[in-house]
């Protein structure tokens, strides 16, 4: 079984995956694609899928991989899965090719319906982010080398959340994807306080809400678990939350549709400085 010892194996595998899209993000010259749903694909996305897939494989557990290029595994099949890697190889297609450096590589183990471990490399940013269920989320920065062990990350990693000084409710949105319900639901934060809203990239947002830097993230609008099942683990590791929206209910994975609900991601500063205050 999976055990802690192994972070920095699964850390290299998206350091990996990082080097070989950054080749291609400053290479200025890549195709772009459409897929199916009408959204654009790159040479990047497919790259670091390949690394990704490969370097899963060299691990020797033998556990599925779902993924946006394994989302026809039938559910009869998927449901009986103890174990699974869930992975996004390049979330922010958009953000990558206009080139804002708001992309992320990202890397879940999931038991069951829950995500267990999660890896997510901010590549222009030179930040990876991770946390192993239990024992805390982490951030480090990393210029594309990588590592012997575990002694090695964690003599350099920084422990989340951060400390982030502010008087207002910061909420994290994104660049491409507002609708009707996330400016009500903005509004009705400022029954709280002051509120700023930050514009932010790609499951990138979900990290920042976990380290601090944002405390909170409504996404009312269309997304998958592939896209925050990493981050999801993360958050949670740096003691904040994200919920159903609807029934205020834990996410879960593996479901017989793979898109999540709607969903408000919490950072533990959020939760503790107005949330408890609310209930008190």
């Amino acid at each position: 079984m999976w055990t802690e010892k192994d972070i920095f194996k699964l850390i290299n595998i998206v350091i990996i995956a990082t080097n070989e899209v950054l080749s291609i993000y400053k290479s200025h010259d890549f195709e772009v694609l459409e897929k199916d749903d009408k959204t654009p694909l790159t040479l990047a996305d497919r790259m670091s899928h390949e690394c990704i897939t490969e370097g899963l494989k060299q691990l020797g557990y033998e556990f599925p991989v779902l993924s946006e290029e394994g989302k026809t595994i039938p559910y009869q099949e998927r449901k009986n899965w103890s174990y699974f890697w869930l992975i996004d190889p390049l979330d922010g297609t958009k953000e990558f090719i206009n080139k804002n450096g708001e992309f992320t590589i990202n890397i879940a183990l999931v038991e069951c319906d829950v995500p267990v471990i999660g890896v997510v490399s901010v590549p222009v940013k030179k930040e990876v982010f991770f946390a192993f269920k239990g024992r805390g989320a982490y951030k480090i920065y990393n210029e594309g080398r990588l590592f012997n062990d575990n002694d090695e990350i964690f003599k350099f990693a920084k422990r989340l959340p951060l400390e982030y000084l502010r008087d207002f409710i910061a909420v994290v949105g994104s660049r491409s994807h507002r609708d009707e319900k996330t400016e009500q639901f903005i509004e009705g934060l400022k029954n709280l306080g002051d509120v700023n809203v930050l514009h932010v990239g790609s499951s990138y947002k979900i990290c920042y809400v976990a380290e601090g830097g944002a405390d909170i993230y409504p996404r009312f609008g269309r997304t998958m678990e592939w896209d925050i099942a990493a981050g999801h683990v993360i958050l949670e590791e740096s003691g904040g939350e994200i919920l159903n929206a609807l029934n205020l209910e834990k996410i879960k994975y593996n479901k017989q549709s793979l898109e999540n609900p709607p969903f408000i991601a919490k950072s533990c500063r959020f939760i503790e400085k107005y949330e408890k205050k609310q209930r008190n």
